[in-house]
């Protein structure tokens, strides 16, 4: 028995209760147990060391840690709450848990708004729009040419800059996904109902396509 209790106690650093955790989350205390196993997976793919860094958050994202992307990029920068350069286990619950079904869509409209504005000055600018597609165009593997991407640029803002000042503010995005709500896809991750240890991948596919059409 003392065996038994001396394993449970070894928790990495930045663990947190799963009963607490599932309080303050969209998770169960049961899915945040197998999130542990999960995060513990990912944490010791590079370095050992019970925190995620960029380079294993991006392998278990992308499959592929040397890849530079901006969004890859952007989502580590959410997640790691504590800006710290790393993701401990309670950071890694609570920003997950944006893209459970069952996360309010209040904060799903929230992230996504965040994943745009680049600079973190409460509005998306269009050459943040510009990177942040451009990004995911890679990402996907997909090509189209400037005057493409342009005239989507023009199309967004024309329907989501309320008083055409450039810029797009967190009311204004709020009503351009309300109207398209296709953009909030990629916000949703459903097999977050059902943990494995394999890491639910983020689904850009479906967003470019859209934004594309």
């Amino acid at each position: 028995m003392g065996c038994f209790n001396s394993k449970l106690t070894k928790h990495s650093p930045g663990y947190e209760d799963p009963v607490k955790l599932a309080a303050e989350t969209s998770f169960s205390v049961s899915e945040v147990e197998a999130l542990y196993e999960l995060f513990k997976k990912i944490s010791s793919s590079v370095i050992d060391d019970g925190l995620i860094n960029k380079e294993e958050f991006q392998l278990a994202l992308f499959k592929n840690s040397k890849k530079e992307n901006l969004f890859a990029d952007r989502v580590f920068d959410l997640f790691d709450v504590k800006r710290k350069g790393v993701i401990d286990f309670g950071d890694f619950v609570r920003s997950l848990s944006v893209f459970h079904p069952n996360a309010p869509q209040e904060d799903k409209i929230d992230f996504a708004f965040k994943l745009y504005d680049l600079q973190c000055t409460g509005y998306i600018e269009r050459e943040e729009v510009k990177q942040m597609l451009i990004a995911l165009l890679c990402e996907s593997e997909m090509k189209l040419a400037d005057e493409v991407i342009e005239t989507i640029l023009d199309k967004t803002f024309q329907e989501a800059d309320g008083d055409k000042d450039g810029r797009i503010d967190r009311d204004e995005w709020q009503q351009f996904v309300s109207h398209n709500p296709s953009l909030m896809k990629i916000m949703t991750l459903p097999y977050l109902k059902d943990i494995t240890t394999t890491f639910p991948s983020f689904v850009f596919n479906s967003e470019v396509d859209d934004i594309a059409t």
